[in-house]
């Protein structure tokens, strides 16, 4: 997904945890920061603690949704994503994406993976990778 491109209707979840979102509830008040993780990720798992911490800093100029892909097959098992969303404290709503339905819109291809949109929905940074989060964070603030 190239810089400038708007954020893709959020269509196609084989499910959702910790609530449903749309594209319209997400743009016009705040910044939107997808991300993408899996289950069978270590650098997602190590990662996940700092990003807590971040989106509990911005809980309230930011939104924010996980997307779940897999990448085996045991990565497939619902009831697994949902115990380690649950066991890594994920509160966002989790759109899971065993299709590679919202993957394929983003043209993404790794985990942990980044995007920020700004209030219009339009892309703004992205990253990838696990130990990023204080560039991410200096890339909210200047869209903040």
């Amino acid at each position: 997904m190239k810089l400038r491109s708007p954020l893709p209707e959020l269509d196609g979840a084989t499910a959702w945890i910790n609530g449903q979102v749309t594209k319209k509830d997400l743009l016009g008040e705040k910044p939107v920061l997808i991300h993408f993780w899996s289950v069978s990720c270590h650098l997602c798992k190590e990662s996940i603690p700092d990003l807590n911490q971040f989106l509990k800093k911005y809980k309230d100029q930011l939104n924010v949704v996980a997307v779940h892909i897999p990448r085996s097959e045991e990565d497939m098992d619902l009831d697994n994503v949902k115990r380690t969303a649950e066991a890594l404290n994920m509160t966002q709503p989790i759109f899971v994406d065993h299709e590679f339905v919202l993957s394929d819109l983003f043209e993404n291809e790794y985990v942990p993976s980044y995007y920020v949109f700004d209030r219009s929905g339009l892309l703004r940074h992205y990253q990838a990778g696990g130990k990023g989060i204080k560039m991410l964070e200096q890339r909210v603030e200047r869209i903040l």
